[in-house]
């Protein structure tokens, strides 16, 4: 069965929204939408609609148009399996003393390492992007520099891979990953299921450290946030607030050439750096709270 996408962009998160809700409206009406922040630093939101048939272009041309966003690009996707392609090109990765892998590589596990099983259709948060690598390499040197953080937040936490990472290093922890995506919430409670840690990691459906729960565990002595330079931004005087004096934060989505905008707020906010490092075009902050 042939499936079409329908994408456009705009300049507006809150506009994107409207736009994806509007999009469910249309007959035939797709089976599912999606607003996404480009991550290249224009600031731009990608809207995109998903049909089992020909969507009907007069009709995303006026709805574009009256949510200010230009002209939907329409395209036929291939019939693939998508999964099983994925599965062929993400092969398993190693950061430290981390493995993260797909259960079609549970062969490859090597001795030493700690695994982290994460199925290749959950794609962001693999390990395989250079902000997760990122996040388990400046993981690894804290571990391995001696820190024993007691309570650990991963804000935004996607597939929750560094929220499972930090509770393997540090059973003894009070580890709580929240994202603002109930969906990422359910992700990151089946992956715990899978890798034998149910019950381990507290997750949360939450707006950065807005939930009771968080409230009444800060401070933490390690938070991470691997999300995107403006939400990090907007973080920055709540995560001084939530971190304990000495306590570090993990920060990552930041493109190269946002790395030192991110940090001169952070300093701002009484943090000073601990460890920074590039994966490809992404920057990885490890930033110390005085």
């Amino acid at each position: 069965m042939p499936v079409y996408t329908a994408i456009t962009k705009l300049d507006d998160q809150r506009r994107g929204a409207v736009l994806s809700e509007a999009l469910e409206d249309l007959d035939p009406a797709p089976y599912g939408t999606g607003v996404f922040e480009i991550e290249d630093g224009s600031g731009l939101y990608e809207v995109t609609a998903y049909f089992e048939e020909t969507p009907d272009a007069v009709a995303l041309d006026l709805l574009a148009a009256s949510h200010g966003a230009g002209r939907f690009v329409v395209s036929e996707v291939p019939d693939e399996d998508w999964v099983a392609k994925v599965r062929r090109e993400l092969a398993p990765v190693e950061a430290g003393r981390f493995f993260v892998y797909g259960s079609h590589d549970a062969d490859k596990v090597p001795e030493g390492r700690i695994p982290l099983l994460i199925e290749a259709a959950m794609a962001f948060g693999t390990g395989h992007h250079g902000t997760t690598l990122g996040c388990l390499k400046a993981l690894d040197a804290q571990a391995a520099g001696g820190a024993m953080p007691a309570r650990i937040a991963d804000i935004g936490c996607g597939t929750a891979v560094l929220a499972m990472a930090a509770a393997k290093v540090w059973p003894e922890a009070r580890v709580m990953a929240s994202d603002i995506d109930a969906v990422a919430v359910e992700v990151a409670e089946a992956n715990l299921a899978a890798n034998g840690m149910a019950g381990q990691v507290e997750c949360l459906e939450a707006a950065g450290f807005e939930h009771e729960a968080l409230e009444a565990a800060a401070p933490f002595d390690l938070v991470f946030a691997n999300i995107l330079k403006g939400p990090l931004v907007a973080l920055a005087p709540e995560m001084a607030a939530k971190v304990a004096p000495g306590g570090r934060v993990i920060l990552s989505g930041i493109l190269n050439e946002q790395a030192d905008a991110v940090e001169t707020v952070y300093v701002a906010n009484g943090f000073a750096r601990a460890g920074r490092e590039s994966h490809g075009e992404w920057t990885t902050l490890d930033m110390k709270r005085g």
